[in-house]
């Protein structure tokens, strides 16, 4: 299936965890993939060097999204490599958890500032640059429905992307530009079992009646779907990727 050929996808956090494997497959699917990373350039370029082995195109591009200025020349340092960005994912995302009255000022601001601006930005790049037939898929929690006590500040800005997404794409009307959102369950990352005790993974795993985590190649065959032909008549919604967990 090479329904990507000629078009670049964006994978915002693309270097480990959900973005790495929706970056391989969206590669297989035959775009040619822009792997961005903060600060961690040897996982990026692991992730090409995988995508390349398999006889898929990326390259690994380096930006803070949080960082209007690094966004747009990221956005321009992508058309220059490549072509313009035809697919992007909102990958990129930091969770700190804590009651809302004991969250700190720092950790607050910092979500703030990648879940939240951070997706605006390259939103905001994606509606001034992308052509006609464009998709972009950005990425929430299925914790705006779930509600658990910590997850307070994440899951507003969470819930704030969700809005965003929704009125993007009635702001694109007549471009025939899609945006929808994507909104996992507990998956099974590093991130995820970090500081887990098995009997806690355990319950997690009994909410969904599948009775199991998500994998990554859970969620990247949900935005596989959405940046394809056949995700076509999807637009400003939010999917709920979770093995029925709400």
């Amino acid at each position: 299936m090479a329904h990507g050929q000629d078009k670049t996808a964006l994978i915002t956090g693309g270097s480990r965890g959900i973005g790495a494997e929706i970056a391989k497959r969206l590669a297989a699917d035959g775009f040619t993939v822009a792997v961005n990373y903060a600060s961690n350039p040897g996982s990026a370029d692991a992730v090409v060097k995988e995508i390349v082995a398999a006889g898929g195109k990326a390259f690994a591009v380096a930006a803070d999204v949080s960082d209007a200025k690094a966004v747009a020349t990221m956005f321009e340092s992508i058309a220059e490599q490549a072509s313009e960005v035809a697919v992007l994912v909102n990958n990129a995302g930091v969770m700190e958890l804590a009651p809302i009255a004991k969250m700190d000022a720092g950790t607050f601001d910092r979500m703030v500032a990648i879940n939240l601006k951070g997706t605006f930005n390259t939103l905001q790049e994606a509606a001034r640059r992308m052509g006609d037939g464009g998709r972009i898929i950005n990425t929430s929690s299925s914790v705006t429905k779930l509600r658990q006590p910590a997850y307070g500040p994440y899951a507003a800005t969470k819930a704030a992307v969700e809005t965003l997404t929704a009125i993007l794409a009635r702001e694109l009307r007549g471009r025939n530009i899609t945006v929808n959102a994507v909104a996992p369950g507990p998956t099974a990352t590093e991130l995820f079992f970090k500081g887990k005790s098995d009997e806690l993974i355990a319950n997690i795993k009994k909410m969904a009646p599948l009775e199991r985590l998500g994998e990554p190649s859970d969620i990247a065959s949900v935005v596989s779907f959405l940046a394809g032909p056949d995700g076509a008549w999807i637009n400003g919604q939010t999917l709920f990727a979770n093995g029925g967990a709400i």
